[in-house]
C-alpha cells in the first residue's frame, strides 16, 4: 500500500539513559536503549499504530516525537522541520501542530484548576506568546466549542477533574490537545487506562474527530484489537526497536515477524469453539532489560527461528513486500 505525503519522520531515532552510580561521584555503569534506531514515516490524514508490550519504549518514542524527551540521536521532521535541529522558539511554534494526549485521564490534569482553564491554558500561552490573537472572549468561545467537539457539556467548564469520570477526563485532555488546531495528535494509550465500555466510546470519537478535521495520529497501545480497528497501518515495536511494519490488514491476516506473531495468537477470539482448537505461540526465555542489549538482534533469546548470524548482527527493517517492512535475517532473504 501506498503511504500518503508524510507529515512527520523519524529518522534513525535514539534515546538513550545513562545508568549511574555514585551519590557524590557519580560514574556510569551502564546505558539503557530505550528507543534504539526507530525509523518510520506518518502520511498525512493516516493513523499508525505503535504495538508492544510494556517498556519496549513506545512512550519514550512519542515523548521523543514531541520533544519532551531529548533524542540521543537521529531526527524528527515534522510537517518539513528538522524538531531535532532546531531553536526552542521553532520547537514551540511547531508544537501548535504537534499535540499529544496521554495515557492517564487522573494525572494528565492539573486538578486544581477548572476544565475551562485545563482547555485555555495552551490559547492562553501561545496568546502571551504572540502566536495568536485571541481576547479573553475569543478564548471563551474556544473553550465552548472546543467542549461541544468532544462531547462535554459547556457546564461542566467550572467543574475540577475530580468531579469527571474517566472518560469525560480523555474527552478534557483530547479538547486541550485539540485547542491549538493541530495537525497531527500523539495519542499515548489513550484508552488503556478507561473502562472496556468507555473505551469503545473514545475510540470513535477520535476517529470521529479525524474524519471532520483531516487530522493525522500515532495511536500507542499494547492492544492490538484496539490498533487493528483505529490504524492504516501498524508498526509492532520490540525493545527498543521496530520489528515489522504493514498495513493493518494485512498485518494481522498474515504477521511475518514471530513476534507478531505470538502478540496476534494471544488476542482472545469471543467464539469459544475457535478459541480452543487455535494455537497459541508461547515465547520462551525473558525479555531483556533495556540496559541488557548487546551483540545481535533483540529478539534473539526468545525467537523459535534463532540462527548463528542472530547472535552477531541486529537484522535491518527492509522492505520485503509492498508497504511491509520486517527486522528478520531469514524473512528477509525470503523477500528479496
Amino acid at each position: 500500500m501506498s503511504i500518503p505525503e508524510p507529515i512527520l519522520e523519524a529518522k534513525d531515532l535514539k534515546v538513550h539513559f545513562a545508568v549511574e552510580k555514585g551519590l557524590l561521584f557519580k560514574r556510569r555503569i551502564g546505558l539503557i536503549r530505550a528507543v534504539d534506531g526507530v525509523s518510520f514515516q506518518i502520511g498525512e490524514g493516516e493513523t499508525l499504530g505503535l504495538v508492544g508490550e510494556s517498556g519496549c519504549g513506545k512512550s519514550t518514542t512519542a515523548r521523543a516525537l514531541a520533544l519532551l524527551e531529548r533524542p540521543t540521536g537521529g531526527e524528527v521532521i515534522f510537517d518539513g522541520l528538522d524538531l531535532s535541529h532546531s531553536s526552542k522558539a521553532q520547537v514551540i511554534k511547531a508544537r501548535m501542530g504537534l499535540q499529544m494526549v496521554f495515557q492517564d485521564p487522573y494525572a494528565s490534569l492539573n486538578p486544581r484548576m477548572k476544565a475551562g482553564d485545563i482547555i485555555a491554558e495552551p490559547l492562553v500561552i501561545y496568546t502571551k506568546r504572540g502566536l495568536l490573537d485571541l481576547g479573553s472572549k475569543g478564548i471563551g468561545d474556544r473553550v465552548g466549542e472546543l467542549m461541544d467537539l468532544v462531547g462535554l457539556s459547556r457546564t461542566f467548564r467550572g467543574r475540577y477533574p475530580h468531579e469527571f469520570s474517566g472518560g469525560q477526563r480523555q474527552r478534557l485532555g483530547i479538547a486541550r490537545a485539540l485547542a491549538l488546531n493541530p495537525k497531527m495528535i500523539l495519542a499515548d494509550e489513550p484508552v488503556s487506562a478507561l473502562d472496556v465500555s468507555i473505551q469503545s466510546q473514545i475510540i470513535n470519537l477520535l476517529h470521529d474527530l479525524q474524519k471532520d478535521l483531516g487530522l493525522t495520529y500515532l495511536f500507542i497501545s499494547h492492544d492490538l484489537a484496539v490498533v487493528k480497528y483505529i490504524s492504516t497501518r501498524i508498526a509492532v515495536m520490540y525493545l527498543g526497536r521496530i520489528v515489522e511494519t504493514a498495513g493493518s490488514e494485512s498485518l494481522c491476516a498474515e504477521p511475518l515477524h514471530p513476534y507478531t506473531q505470538a502478540l496476534l495468537s494471544a488476542i482472545p477470539i469471543p467464539d469459544p469453539k475457535i478459541e480452543r482448537n487455535r494455537r497459541r505461540i508461547l515465547l520462551q526465555g525473558d525479555v531483556l532489560s533495556p540496559d541488557q542489549l548487546g551483540r545481535g538482534c533483540c529478539f534473539k533469546d526468545r525467537c523459535p527461528r534463532k540462527t548463528d548470524r542472530c547472535e552477531i548482527s541486529q537484522p535491518p527493517l527492509i522492505r520485503v513486500a509492498e508497504g511491509r517492512q520486517v527486522a528478520c535475517f531469514e524473512i528477509g532473504m525470503v523477500g528479496r
